[in-house]
C-alpha cells in the first residue's frame, strides 16, 4: 500500500507496517528495509512464521495445542528448511518468540479462536 500512496499522491495512514519499495523499483539507493517480517495464516490448526535475518521461526497449529510445533531455520545454511534447530536453540526460540507475539496485531476479521502461545 505505502508504495501505490506514494505513486499516487495520497498520504499513507499511519497505523500501517508497510513500507514503500519505489526506490528499488527507481533504481535509487535508501532503500527502508523492515527489521522482520511476520506472518501468519489461520487455516490447518493456525500458522504463524518469522524472519529476522537469516532466521525463520515457525509455529504450527496455534489453536491445537496438543499438536502444537516449533521450527527453527537458519536459511543462509539450510534455504530448504530441511533441518530443524528449535531444540539446540533455546534462547533463540524464546527471543523470536517474544518479537512475534509483539509483532501480532488483533484482527476483528481473522482471530485465533483460542491462540495457544508457544515459547
Amino acid at each position: 500500500m505505502p508504495t501505490i500512496a506514494e505513486l499516487t499522491g495520497i498520504k499513507i495512514p499511519e497505523k500501517i507496517d508497510g513500507i514503500t519499495f519505489l526506490p528499488t523499483l527507481l533504481g535509487k539507493e535508501g532503500q527502508k528495509q523492515h527489521d522482520y517480517l511476520y506472518w501468519e495464516f489461520h487455516e490447518l490448526g493456525g500458522r504463524k512464521a518469522l524472519r529476522k535475518g537469516d532466521w525463520k521461526l515457525i509455529k504450527y497449529n496455534i489453536q491445537k495445542p496438543d499438536h502444537a510445533k516449533i521450527e527453527l531455520y537458519n536459511l543462509s545454511t539450510d534455504i530448504g528448511e530441511q533441518n530443524n534447530i528449535a531444540d539446540s536453540n533455546p534462547k533463540l526460540v524464546s527471543e523470536l518468540s517474544t518479537l512475534m507475539d509483539a509483532a501480532r496485531t488483533e484482527s476483528d476479521v481473522f482471530k485465533f479462536e483460542s491462540p495457544t502461545i508457544i515459547k
